[in-house]
């Protein structure tokens, strides 16, 4: 699915996604990723959802965001509280949404200048 147009050439904007990946800045990246409006996209090292762990959210905290949009999927999935304690520790917000809804949520708050990660495994159909 196709997305808004760039909002701001020098902002990560996602701009589509797809059965096994998301396009950010009309560039399609295959497999999970992390991506921030500034800085790299990250390529996330998480096989599925059920290898979902303590220490992926910890990775996330290191990025100091003041929100975490997890991308569960062609379906919404929650993470165990356990496995993202640290962010609540750190009043970090955690929002869990199948991966569309994730990808049209960061553009919004991006455009807003906030400090969102999107920690997205895209679709599979």
């Amino acid at each position: 699915m196709k997305m808004q147009s760039l909002v701001d050439p020098a902002l990560n904007t996602l701009t589509g996604y797809g059965a096994g990946y998301v396009e950010i800045n009309r560039v399609r990246h295959a497999g999970p990723v992390l991506v921030s409006p500034q800085g790299e996209v990250r390529a996330w090292a998480l096989s599925d959802w059920a290898a979902l762990s303590t220490a992926d959210f910890e990775a996330m905290l290191a990025l100091a965001p003041e929100v975490v949009l997890l991308g569960t999927g062609s379906r919404q999935r929650f993470a165990h509280p356990r496995l993202h304690a640290c962010l609540s520790a750190a009043r970090i917000g955690l929002e869990c949404m199948d991966t569309g809804a994730a990808c049209r949520t960061y553009n919004i708050l991006m455009a807003e200048g906030r400090r969102v990660l999107a920690a997205l495994i895209p679709p599979a159909d």
